[in-house]
């Protein structure tokens, strides 16, 4: 969670509000952030850390309009997602500069997200199809058993700030079309994208309490894990919290799908296609300034793949241009803060004084006006250094180097995250192994990101995801809905009951 921070100007600042029972309401809390863009540092907005009695008050509008909405069509509750889709297209710029104006993304990255967050939302406008249940007649003589879907409740996420656009939209459009009411807690960090989002859906005319915001803090994240009125959360964040928001939420009956943190490894074999891999390499390891769970950030090079590769990787990651991600000629852009710059330069002090050599350094970019990190190689790494064990979450890209896919395989399961993996070679035998005996719960094959599409879900195993159910895809049903089996039999006259009508 962020601390309050001192800022550049004092100049009054845009507040933000939150958006609860179908109107924007002005945050009764005496506590406020700044919201700082961080190629600049240059105050963007102010945004409420609000009290629990205001998620209090967002719970009973989601209460009060839950029974409606569940009663609400689902092909009427369809037709919202299909109009929202249009005007979420039609804003897609905006919202592209949003998300590269708080977050640092260059705006070809920022357009990609807002992309998958449409995507979201065409995939969950399928719900009157992905809803149906099952039914089997005849289960014993003239009795038939059916299983129906019916909606959760009150539904509440709390997301992270690198994809402000996307994440959230994991989460709210499946949530509601299945039936539910939701309450959104952004990060702190970034609420502009998802402030726009939700005067889109207001502009939609959904019937009051469908869906709130609520801005805050760990405080407010907490009042979510504890509420009684809440009977489903989604969390995206880092190992240690997502922990937290499992186990303090499932204390209290509540379904929980918590998505935590990640070391991603890239495998590399001596007959990878190089030009390619590098190119997939930079933009996982790179792409976002490496604030991604799935970026890859330990590359495990296989026999003579490290001669191959470590010279066209190190020559094109010095190519790289760091700035501000508004910038079209800009490759890697700020990190989100000038705290998380100065911890991703201690990891990177850190494995140069554990051994490691640092072939590309990135901690002194030639910016000084927002908190830049370039990209950064660190060769000669052995699996036991703490920087391949833990998540640095910026633009620091750790070589290992091993004689056997069975080698790299052991250091990919050694790790304690299991978000994704991949794996770059031209052997269909290599990848048949490698993908049935790694463990993590996404794979790609020659792609540097293995992020699934929508209508997959998003697989991450061990430390990385806690909870049954994946976000989005059919395990986005799944989690919101409960099922429900009905078995039946009717009585015919030759049963002994008369038929209505008869006398």
């Amino acid at each position: 969670m962020s601390t309050e921070v001192e800022t550049k100007t004092a100049a009054p600042a845009r507040v933000i509000e939150n958006y609860v029972d179908g109107r924007w309401v002005t945050s009764r809390s005496e506590r406020s952030l700044d919201v700082l863009d961080p190629a600049t540092l240059d105050v963007l907005a102010q945004v409420p850390l609000s009290t629990p009695a205001e998620l209090d008050d967002a719970v009973a509008a989601a209460r009060a309009a839950f029974p409606g909405w569940r009663d609400t069509p689902v092909i009427e509750r369809a037709r919202i997602l299909f109009s929202l889709r249009e005007r979420l297209t039609a804003d897609a710029d905006e919202l592209a500069r949003l998300v590269t104006l708080e977050m640092g993304k260059t705006r070809a990255d920022a357009r990609a997200e807002v992309g998958r967050m449409i995507e979201m939302v065409e995939c969950a406008a399928a719900a009157p199809t992905t809803m149906q249940g099952r039914i089997l007649e005849n289960v014993s003589h003239e009795v038939d058993a059916e299983t129906i879907r019916q909606p959760v409740g009150v539904c509440a996420a709390i997301v992270p700030f690198n994809f402000p656009a996307m994440v959230p939209f994991w989460f709210l459009p499946f949530a509601i079309v299945c039936g539910n009411t939701f309450i959104l807690k952004p990060s702190e960090q970034v609420p502009l994208t998802q402030n726009r989002a939700y005067e889109i859906l207001h502009e939609l005319g959904l019937p009051a309490g469908v869906v709130n915001l609520v801005n805050g803090d760990a405080e407010v994240v907490n009042a979510i894990l504890d509420s009684p009125g809440i009977d489903a959360v989604s969390f995206v964040g880092s190992a240690r919290v997502a922990r937290h928001v499992y186990e303090r939420a499932g204390a209290t009956g509540k379904r929980v799908q918590a998505l935590g943190g990640a070391k991603n490894h890239m495998v590399v074999m001596p007959d990878a296609v190089v030009d390619k891999t590098v190119s997939g390499i930079i933009s996982s390891a790179f792409g976002a300034a490496g604030q991604r769970c799935m970026a890859g950030s330990v590359v495990v090079t296989v026999g003579d793949a490290r001669e191959r590769l470590l010279e066209p990787l190190a020559s094109a990651t010095r190519e790289l241009r760091v700035g501000n991600g508004a910038d079209p000629d800009v490759a890697v852009g700020p990190v989100i803060s000038c705290e998380a710059r100065d911890r991703i330069g201690g990891w990177i002090d850190r494995a140069a004084s554990d051994g490691a050599t640092v072939l590309v350094d990135g901690r002194d970019p030639g910016r000084s006006d927002g908190a830049y990190v370039g990209p950064t190689i660190l060769t000669d790494v052995t699996p036991e250094m703490p920087v391949v064990g833990e998540e640095v979450f910026g633009p620091v890209l750790a070589i290992v180097h091993v004689d056997t896919l069975d080698e790299a395989i052991d250091v990919v399961n050694r790790s304690r995250y299991g978000n994704g993996t991949s794996i770059f070679t031209e052997s269909g035998a290599a990848v048949r192994r490698y993908r049935h005996e790694v463990e993590a719960g996404m794979i790609g094959v020659n792609i540097g990101v293995a992020a699934p599409v929508a209508f997959f879900p998003f697989s991450g195993w061990k430390d990385s995801f806690l909870g049954d159910l994946h976000a989005h895809g059919p395990d986005a049903v799944d989690f919101y809905t409960r099922k429900k089996t009905v078995t039946s039999r009717w009585f015919t006259q030759e049963g002994g009951t008369k038929l209505f009508g008869e006398h």
